[in-house]
């Protein structure tokens, strides 16, 4: 039995998401509440001693059109499913989200803005996912926001493939827009350029971005660094692009003329979310810090207090009293809340409109009610393949292939691709339609708007972001693959994932030296070691096709850590578990297992001398080591360990059973092709000698198997190490 969704009844035709919340509105009470928000920015930012007063000052009356007249939102439910979401790409300027979520109600008080950049409270120095509500995800290294953006997109749209295919664009309950702001800083960030590529080629047209080209960063005027038409670039990449000049076309820094026409900006608004076909970029020009006196258009107001003096000069200059700090005068915090009443009479029409589509597709309704509560499909346990024992093997990237072409009609909610190495990553779901849109279909290559295979191009960076934007979104599953040396390129979104705790899931082939001839270039060397020293990453190494399906299962049971999965190019043997000689690949789940036991001269258990813990494909050389030390009657134990993050979670005494410590101890010898770093913890204990049988070098151009065994990969030398500790 599966959840494949049944051929819905038609487009739901109460709900419109395609215009603004509300007409335009900008009285002069929300001109005295920007003006507030403005003041506070100041406030929190003297108060603290240090952050970034600029934007949150000139961005205030930007960031009040979304949130009380653009997007649809609930302050109350700040995970309601038919929210737009919000993205502060330019993370610095936190202050922008902070002071919209404390006008609109999300529970934000002035007490949080006051205590900005303190340990523990909800207003740190940047926007933390699952900290603050509100808040979708954690940004402040630019780029990253904007770059998961299109992740948000691409999620949103394959969402809406899987439940409602049919509506006609913006009267689905699962459509949505996602909005983003992004600095001069973003847009430089080469992230950027690779996510926003693909968003045009993928005619994202739920993407809108609102791009503030105030021309100043911490080095001052961008112009030392930066003078490219970023406008035009968009456009080459297929973007809907508008410009909004608040400067009103003064050239250079001259700012006489500076106007805050936020009824132009909400026109270029209402604009980008009547074009469904394209993402939209508006390119606003501000003044940084305006009208702060003498530090606005400077790099001294992106990320510093003003002092004392600048901040009496602005506050006086907006009519408020220079002696007063964090105050709201009465009714205004009232009138900023109203947003959230006006947000429950949509609501109530969404509801209904989802009730309608519930009625109108049981099935797909059965779909979203598990996906939203996180639950595994039907049959997941028994999706998964298994393999015979095979001495000639199958590469563990091929096993993969299999294991995710077997999960495809089980999992619609899993997908995902590779960053033009699918045939290479085997991250194609034999059959299932590819993510673009029809039109570019050709008559050798099929797309589907609503398909599930990735195709990310040369762009490992933006596929991780991408990746952890999709993850975000919470419904779906996503996966990138590319080889294991280039997870450097994706090294940050790993991080980020990792820091919010996002459950994405990286593949990462051509693990080792054993890739052979393409050379020390692609040859990984430190990866292992550099990966499973960010907190919060699943590194997992598995042995053999059945470790690889286990890996997999335990992956898609686990949803608060991202995972990467290392995988050989070359085939490894199909272990023989048949009868109790090996352990079952289950143990993979506990992330280390004792997969050998020592034995006695007779073959029966025996207390171990030699401990060997391997990974991946070394762990069949730790088996040929085993059998060589047997034969000389040294019993020795094998540990295949795939997750040394995993086996971290085990209780001590399981830890105690699988690598015993103490004064009879065995010996200990760590097998993986890479550098040893991450093994001292596991050979040197206090009542264990130990050693590491690893690769301290870049490799070569040679056959793979050849530079394994000239590197020290082999039973002999495993075995002659283990004998050098007795």
């Amino acid at each position: 039995m599966t959840d494949a969704p049944s051929p819905a009844a038609g487009p739901i035709p109460a709900l419109d998401r395609v215009p603004p919340a509300r007409e335009f509105v900008y009285d002069d009470a929300d001109r005295r509440m920007v003006d507030t928000l403005k003041v506070l920015a100041v406030d929190a930012v003297e108060r603290a001693g240090h952050g970034h007063p600029g934007t949150a000052i000139s961005l205030a009356p930007v960031a009040w059109q979304l949130f009380q007249n653009v997007m649809h939102l609930d302050p109350a439910d700040d995970r309601w499913a038919g929210r737009d979401r919000f993205i502060l790409s330019a993370g610095h300027a936190s202050l922008v989200l902070y002071l919209q979520l404390f006008a609109a109600g999300y529970g934000l008080e002035v007490e949080d803005l006051e205590a900005l950049r303190t340990r523990g409270s909800l207003t740190p120095g940047h926007p933390e996912y699952r900290h603050t509500p509100g808040v979708e995800m954690t940004t402040g290294p630019l780029g990253q926001g904007l770059a998961s953006a299109v992740g948000f997109a691409y999620d949103q749209r394959r969402v809406r493939g899987l439940l409602d295919p049919d509506a006609a664009p913006g009267t689905s309950p699962f459509d949505h827009h996602v909005f983003v702001i992004a600095s001069d800083g973003d847009v430089q960030e080469g992230v950027t350029a690779e996510a926003c590529s693909l968003a045009g080629h993928q005619e994202l047209g739920n993407l809108v971005v609102v791009y503030d080209a105030n021309r100043i960063s911490i080095e001052d005027d961008t112009d030392i660094a930066f003078t490219e038409d970023v406008a035009a670039r968009y456009e080459a990449y297929g973007w809907h692009v508008q410009e909004v000049d608040w400067t009103n076309g003064a050239q250079g820094h001259d700012v006489s003329e500076y106007t805050e026409d936020v009824e132009r900006l909400y026109e270029a608004l209402a604009a980008a979310k009547a074009e469904t076909g394209r993402p939209s970029l508006i390119k606003l020009r501000t003044v940084i810090g305006w009208p702060s006196p003498t530090k606005q258009n400077t790099g001294g107001i992106h990320g510093a207090k003003l002092g004392e003096d600048e901040v009496r000069e602005l506050k006086a200059h907006l009519g408020f009293d220079v002696e007063e700090h964090f105050a709201v005068e009465p009714g205004l915090l009232e009138h900023a809340r109203a947003v959230g009443e006006r947000s429950k009479a949509y609501r109530a029409q969404w509801e209904e409109a989802l009730a309608a589509w519930r009625e109108a597709n049981p099935e797909r309704a059965r779909l979203f009610a598990r996906l939203t509560a996180g639950d595994l499909p039907e049959g997941f346990a028994e999706a998964f393949p298994t393999w015979d024992a095979d001495a000639k093997g199958i590469a563990t990237r091929a096993a993969s292939g299999e294991v995710l072409t077997a999960l495809a009609p089980v999992m619609p909610e899993l997908w995902g691709g590779s960053a033009d190495l699918a045939g290479s990553n085997n991250t194609t779901m034999k059959g299932e339609p590819s993510f673009v849109p029809a039109r570019r279909s050709t008559s050798t290559w099929q797309g589907d708007p609503y398909g599930r295979t990735l195709h990310f191009g040369i762009r490992e960076f933006a596929a991780g972001a991408i990746v952890n934007g999709i993850t975000i979104g919470g419904l779906t599953r996503a996966y990138a693959g590319t080889f294991l040396q280039f997870a450097d390129y994706q090294r940050a979104a790993v991080r980020l994932a990792a820091l919010m705790g996002v459950p994405s899931i990286y593949v990462w082939t051509h693990d080792s030296v054993g890739l052979g001839e393409d050379g020390p270039t692609h040859q990984p060397v430190e990866h292992l070691a550099a990966l499973r020293a960010i907190p919060g990453l699943d590194v997992v190494r598995p042995a053999d096709a059945n470790e690889t399906a286990w890996a997999w299962r335990t992956v898609l049971e686990r949803r608060t850590r991202p995972t990467g999965l290392v995988l050989t190019r070359q085939n490894v043997p199909v272990l023989d578990r048949g009868e109790g000689a090996l352990a079952a690949a289950s143990g993979t789940a506990r992330g280390a297992y004792v997969l050998a036991e020592a034995a006695g001269p007779d073959g029966s258990p025996a207390a171990p001398r030699v401990l060997l813990i391997a990974t991946g494909s070394e762990v069949s050389v730790a088996l040929g080591a085993r059998g060589l030390l047997q034969a000389d009657g040294v019993p020795t134990r094998v540990v295949s360990a795939p997750c040394l993050e995993w086996f971290a979670e085990q209780d001590e005494n399981y830890r105690a059973e699988v690598l015993p410590d103490g004064p009879d101890a065995p010996v200990r010898v760590s097998v993986e092709a890479g550098i040893a770093q991450p093994w001292f913890e596991h050979t040197v204990t206090a009542g264990s000698r130990g050693a590491r049988v690893s690769l301290e070098h870049y490799g070569e151009s040679a056959d793979g198997p050849l530079l394994l065994a000239e590197y020290g990969f082999t039973p002999e030398n495993v075995a002659a190490t283990a004998r050098g500790l007795l």
